[in-house]
């Protein structure tokens, strides 16, 4: 005999949490393709540090990336004013990106947390990993990537990381763009 299943009273809407340590490329590149401004808190002015690098990487591939330090506040990173916290930043934000050690990640998810417009990604850097800040962004209605570089996984998803050897998993038949400025660079087909 069958038996009919139960449903159970349930006051919370039941949301399937993301898997923190495995992305599927679609995640990726639909965040990549839908956001247009970034706040890169931890931004530095040193070009030898990879908040700099990824920030003028970000910029070459058409963000509006925002530098957010307060040691830097007022100045000037990039050609882009620097701002000393999110709140400062005027106008929406699509993404905060922290650049940032695992335990600031909470304190700056609560600030982009208390942003109006809401933004729309909280994304940790390489090795920033806080599960009480993703969970806090996901019950928002926000989309987290915690220990991954939009960089890094901007060069795989478009194929300009397989120029340097690296094996992307990522077959195209994609021709590079020539830029003005006489480098290549591939695109995620953004608007």
């Amino acid at each position: 005999m069958r038996q009919m299943p139960v449903e159970l009273p349930c006051p919370i809407p039941y949301v399937l949490a993301m898997d923190h340590s495995n992305y599927p490329n679609d995640y990726i590149r639909g965040i990549l393709n839908s956001v247009k401004t970034i706040a890169l808190v931890g931004a530095s002015a040193n070009s030898a540090r990879p908040s700099w690098i990824v920030t003028k990487y970000l910029l070459e591939r058409g963000y509006d990336v925002i530098p957010v330090n307060p040691g830097l506040a007022g100045g000037e990173l990039l050609g882009k004013t620097v701002y000393g916290s999110l709140a400062e930043v005027p106008g929406p934000i699509d993404m905060v990106e922290i650049f940032r050690n695992s335990e600031a990640a909470g304190p700056i998810t609560d600030e982009a947390l208390a942003l109006a417009p809401l933004p729309k990604v909280i994304w940790m850097q390489l090795s920033v990993r806080n599960e009480e800040a993703a969970a806090k962004a996901e019950a928002k209605g926000i989309k987290v990537v915690m220990d991954r570089c939009p960089k890094i996984e901007f060069g795989r998803l478009s194929g300009e990381i397989s120029w340097q050897g690296v094996n992307s998993r990522m077959l195209s038949s994609k021709k590079p763009v020539l830029s003005g400025k006489g480098f290549q660079k591939l695109g995620l087909n953004r608007p």
